[in-house]
């Protein structure tokens, strides 16, 4: 009984609205579904803020739909429990949340998809959460879309496929625009157009004091440069303008190989990633090992993407010449690609680790090798689901950011690389630090022996990283230095350092 007063006290004396509400509940344990935590003096005021302006828009843990809002995430890691979650509807309720967080001096988080495997990066306990669900509205132009930041790349996907057009995103179904677009993104098609940054024409923010401003290559062109791989360090974008391609079809394949086949797997995997052109066929792949740790065989994987007609697709040749399990060509849309790629909410506990490296077949095989030993030494974690992946950066990738006259905020130089990485799957919580230890030290003892080999580079994509890693530390100095000043210039008082902490930041 004592647990439902809490509930209910808490979502009825937050509406009040009067100035004595935030310092009843200040200090009190908030429990929900998920768990407990303490109630701040700044999330009370901001709760009761909002709830008094927004009632329908935020929603409570005694809220019926709290525990469906609250683990709207694809990594079980990222359940917490929010003070209180509010779902606004337009940019200009998003400046209003955000002058009330500032005036309550309440910490809060921001989310767009769900997908980042970061915990507290898109979710908070005790805190406000801001979510996109409500939207997700989109205006297709003749070579542009404008989107919102509840929007999926499926949703994107789908609003251009009636045009024949695609645009820069996600590989998977439910990974979000706003988190993947921040990061740089990778998408199949990175090998012509650049990264899904690389294709965002404007940008439309909420800054840390709740003012709005619009930003392009000529409105605001230092924070138009800074979130083009910058993160969450700036603002809250709440309309993406991309650019566009024709692209009514698209040549697909996938394909499965036994674990005999995994040095000709690995060689094509750096041939591909060595591949240059001037003028590159727009291709790209999801490339992965997983280890069944029952069965004990390692089984790799290609999920190949071509635009144009090609049946089996041209640029994955050296893949379909490697005798498999199974091998499906198809020719088909953007759109329906997209549908058969889920990656479902709730899906488990994961932890991703990465590292880049300049490709050389023989070396990434150890690496394959040793992690596949490696990971019999946590084989009995319950709901152990290993995976090896290899994301392509080609040099071609690049040099689009050299070339356009804006630049992003990597600074890669054009070169190929592969960006090696660990995904872990379990079940457990009380496995957490155990699988954290495991990968944190595997991926560092292999970085080590590259950098001796001179293939090592420091580059770490926020998309594939460990929570423990810094990615800004890969990024040119000088990058980094430009990036806090701009920060400094446009989020002087630190609401999106101090307030809205979670994820990768820039540090001081």
């Amino acid at each position: 009984m004592r647990y439902f007063q809490q509930l209910l006290a808490f979502a009825s004396i937050a509406c009040i609205g009067h100035a004595s509400a935030p310092d009843t509940l200040a200090g009190t344990s908030v429990i929900t579904s998920l768990g407990a935590s303490n109630l701040t003096t700044g999330a009370a005021c901001a709760c009761n803020k909002l709830c008094a302006l927004y009632s329908n828009l935020v929603i409570f843990p005694s809220s019926a739909n709290y525990t469906e809002q609250a683990t709207y995430y694809w990594d079980v890691r990222a359940d917490l429990s929010p003070a209180c979650i509010f779902l606004p509807t337009t940019a200009n309720e998003v400046a209003t949340a955000v002058k009330h967080l500032v005036q309550c001096n309440a910490q809060f988080a921001v989310r767009g998809g769900g997908h980042m495997n970061f915990p507290g990066s898109n979710n908070i306990d005790g805190g406000v959460l801001l979510g996109f669900n409500n939207m997700a509205n989109y205006q297709v132009n003749e070579d542009t879309i404008d989107v919102e930041p509840g929007m999926t790349w499926y949703d994107v996907y789908s609003a251009l496929d009636p045009y024949g057009r695609t645009a820069i995103g996600g590989r998977l179904k439910t990974i979000g625009v706003p988190g993947l677009t921040l990061i740089g993104g990778v998408s199949y098609f990175i090998n012509k157009y650049g990264f899904a940054m690389d294709n965002v024409v404007s940008y439309e923010v909420v800054l840390g004091d709740g003012s709005q401003v619009t930003t392009d290559s000529t409105t605001n062109p230092d924070l138009f440069w800074a979130l083009k791989g910058g993160g969450s360090n700036f603002g809250i974008v709440t309309k993406f303008k991309l650019k566009t391609y024709s692209m009514p079809h698209i040549s697909t394949t996938i394909q499965v190989f036994n674990e005999s086949s995994t040095y000709a797997f690995t060689k094509a995997v750096c041939d591909w990633a060595l591949a240059d052109s001037q003028s590159p066929v727009a291709a790209g792949s999801v490339l992965t090992i997983t280890y069944n740790v029952t069965t004990k065989e390692m089984s790799p994987s290609l999920l190949g993407v071509q635009a144009g007609v090609s049946n089996p697709p041209s640029e994955f040749k050296n893949f379909t010449a490697i005798p498999g399990v199974s091998k499906i060509h198809n020719v088909t849309t953007g759109k329906q690609w997209a549908s058969t790629l889920d990656s479902p909410k709730q899906m488990f506990r994961v932890m991703f680790a990465h590292h880049s490296m300049i490709p050389d077949a023989d070396v990434l095989y150890s690496m394959i090798e040793t992690w596949k030993n490696a990971v019999e030494k946590i084989s009995d974690v319950q709901g152990l689901y290993p995976t090896f992946v290899a994301n392509i950066s080609p040099a071609s990738a690049a040099r689009v950011a050299k070339t356009n006259g804006i630049g992003n905020v990597w600074g890669l130089d054009d070169e190929p690389l592969i960006w090696w990485q660990f995904s872990t799957g379990w079940d457990l919580q009380q496995d957490d630090l155990r699988v954290e230890g495991w990968a944190r030290q595997l991926t560092e003892h292999l970085h080590g022996l590259n950098k001796h080999k001179g293939l090592a580079r420091d580059f770490v994509y926020m998309g594939d990283a460990g929570e423990w890693q810094d990615p800004f530390a890969g990024f040119a100095p000088a990058n980094v230095q430009r990036m806090r000043e701009i920060r400094a210039a446009y989020d002087p008082n630190g609401t999106f350092s101090k307030l809205n902490w979670g994820g990768f930041k820039l540090g001081y």
